[in-house]
């Protein structure tokens, strides 16, 4: 039915704008070729993988808990995914969709990861800025005083935006200087940064053109950390483009029939666990305060030697 609205436009001349809801573990691996199909046939619709995330979905067993949705969506060439953490990106890149398929007759469809962690969602920022990085993948949603200032960087997604967050708060009251980042498809990012790769490739005498994450965090420096709910190869797909200093965290590996609390602890994504992190790379690149930084990593109580949930 999703297939045949989608292409109501150019068979019946009667266009339809299809959302087809399910359990996004299940949908690419159960009806993977069914997708591929959309593409193919130019359909035209909204994808949303329900219930999404390595660790938002627990306690189902891990048959239900998807890590990886995102990063399958990123081989289907003509269709758009998202993973947004607020309600103000779901409903600007819905927006943005549907002018691009049906107004711009684009051939293009999209896939969005949605959840079902209850927290409150903020007012959109008032910036142009802001409409144009969600739907660019991109954008800094908080600052404890200037971008530029910021010491520390760190990039969340989904409902790990929510330990994010918390991490940021937690940093703040070390005196540390944080900036938080949305990011809303890595995937965008990935495709502008190749693209542009390409350009510069092909037309090696004119001026290359700089990708859209490279211009984010021009101004910027310090340490980068990106925790999400996905396989750490979502949020490393753009690292070639990050500065050095860039770490990431992630869900690789089955996981556990757990709480989500005890999940996002086992796969090393909760807040404490990105606080961590961050101090690392801090001690890792400054040259002074390094004895001030590891009593902060020691008090975070954090076991070095537990099993790597990768290979679990």
């Amino acid at each position: 039915s999703f297939l045949a609205a989608g292409t109501a436009y150019s068979i019946h001349g009667l266009p339809m704008i299809p959302f087809y809801f399910f359990y996004s573990i299940f949908g690419f691996q159960r009806v993977g070729d069914m997708i591929w199909t959309c593409g193919d046939m130019l359909c035209r619709g909204f994808l949303i993988g329900g219930t999404a995330g390595r660790t938002t979905l627990n306690g189902e067993g891990i048959q239900h808990q998807d890590g990886h949705s995102q990063v399958i969506a990123n081989t289907y060439p003509n269709l758009k995914s998202y993973d947004a953490a607020f309600t103000y990106e779901l409903v600007v890149i819905v927006r943005e969709g549907i002018r691009r398929m049906y107004q711009q007759q684009e051939n293009i469809f999209y896939y969005l990861t949605a959840y079902n962690e209850n927290y409150v969602m903020p007012v959109m920022p008032e910036s142009e800025a802001v409409a144009e990085g969600i739907i660019r993948g991109g954008y800094c949603y908080s600052s404890s005083e200037t971008i530029e200032s910021s010491q520390i960087h760190l990039l969340g997604s989904g409902s790990i935006m929510q330990q994010v967050l918390a991490a940021r708060d937690q940093l703040e009251a070390l005196d540390y200087r944080v900036s938080v980042w949305s990011i809303t498809s890595y995937n965008e990012l990935y495709r502008e940064a190749e693209s542009c790769e390409r350009l510069a490739r092909l037309h090696p005498t004119a001026a290359a053109p700089q990708a859209y994450i490279k211009a984010m965090f021009a101004d910027t420096s310090g340490v980068y950390i990106a925790a999400s709910d996905y396989m750490k190869t979502l949020a490393r797909s753009i690292a070639p483009w990050m500065p050095a200093s860039y770490q990431v965290l992630g869900t690789d590996g089955y996981g556990l029939s757990e709480s989500r609390e005890e999940l996002r602890d086992y796969f090393e994504i909760s807040a404490k666990h990105i606080c961590h992190t961050a101090l690392v790379q801090l001690m890792r690149t400054q040259t002074k305060g390094k004895r001030r930084i590891q009593s902060q990593i020691d008090a975070l109580g954090i076991n070095p030697d537990k099993p790597d949930p990768a290979l679990r």
